[in-house]
């Protein structure tokens, strides 16, 4: 498979999100911005939230939804940036609405009821006036937090912790076509769970010894670490593995369909675009690259993309 780079130069990017006009707008988790990456490469910030900006949706009314971390810790060497971390200065995860035209930031959530937020990381909007998100918690040098998963009302007015703890992160978040089974990669595992959808913030819970309610649909071979992921027209789910350097195909039976090697071991987000969502966009994100390739299947259509 052969991988066309974009852009290069950027400070941990993640979060594409592939605009009607050729464009991709994603995060530069490192520089605390959001930034768009036109057709022929240039990248221009359109907005600034600080803190860690993570994963990125298109929402209502020319907005995006942004799921905020809180801000990383990193190491920064020649040709390998990674976050190693909590920050010093972190701020607390949060849930923002980003106007695109403005580059005006609100914050929508910052809590679940007396919990605070730790590490926001991926979302999904569900096409009902809601999302499910995911939130990895943050690391420290002797502890770190439980991850978990969250589906929020895209008005504000309502946040449901709906499958806690994670012990290993929850990262990569994703529906399948009909909108009845949700999709959770946890990072440290090399996992990839699922759920059976009941309704907004409901989610059939599977008993002990599952860990939090889920099933596993997938269990990822040898030492290999999952961030983002994606579904596909057909509902295979695409996921960036990481350490291996690799995007992976795997089928709502969880079985592995497809790996594609990348040309760093750690790709960490990938979406799809173009006329028919046959372009896949991945991000490298240690070494700082937008790249992109033609897909065998077109990806799924999301709620408000382009």
């Amino acid at each position: 498979m052969e991988w066309t780079v974009l852009a290069e130069g950027l400070r941990f990017p993640e979060g594409p999100v592939a605009m009607a006009d050729g464009s991709v707008i994603l995060v530069e988790i490192a520089r605390g911005t959001i930034t768009r990456i036109a057709p022929d490469g240039t990248a221009r910030v359109i907005a600034t939230p600080g803190g860690g900006p993570n994963g990125l949706a298109p929402g209502p009314e020319g907005t995006l939804i942004l799921c905020n971390n809180g801000g990383f810790a990193w190491h920064d060497s020649p040709g390998m940036l990674r976050p190693i971390g909590q920050a010093p200065d972190y701020s607390g995860g949060r849930i923002e609405v980003v106007d695109i035209a403005t580059g005006r930031i609100r914050t929508l959530y910052d809590r679940c009821g007396e919990h605070r937020l730790k590490g926001p990381n991926d979302l999904v909007l569900d096409g009902k006036g809601g999302f499910w998100f995911t939130d990895l918690g943050k690391v420290r040098a002797r502890d770190r937090d439980h991850g978990g998963v969250y589906w929020a009302a895209l008005d504000g007015s309502r946040i449901v912790e709906a499958a806690f703890p994670v012990p290993g992160g929850a990262n990569g978040i994703g529906l399948s076509p009909e909108g009845e089974t949700l999709y959770v990669a946890e990072t440290e595992t090399g996992r990839l769970w699922a759920f059976d959808i009941m309704g907004p913030g409901r989610l059939r819970h599977a008993p002990w010894p599952s860990p939090h309610g889920g099933y596993l649909l997938c269990q990822f071979p040898g030492f290999r670490r999952l961030d983002s992921l994606a579904v596909t027209e057909a509902g295979n789910i695409v996921v960036a593995t990481l350490v291996s350097g690799e995007i992976t195909t795997v089928s709502p039976r969880g079985e592995i369909l497809h790996v594609a090697k990348m040309p760093e071991p750690m790709p960490t987000n990938i979406c799809f675009g173009g006329p028919d969502r046959r372009t896949a966009y991945v991000t490298l994100s240690t070494t700082g690259k937008l790249v992109s390739t033609p897909w065998p299947e077109p990806g799924l259509a999301l709620p408000f993309s382009a």
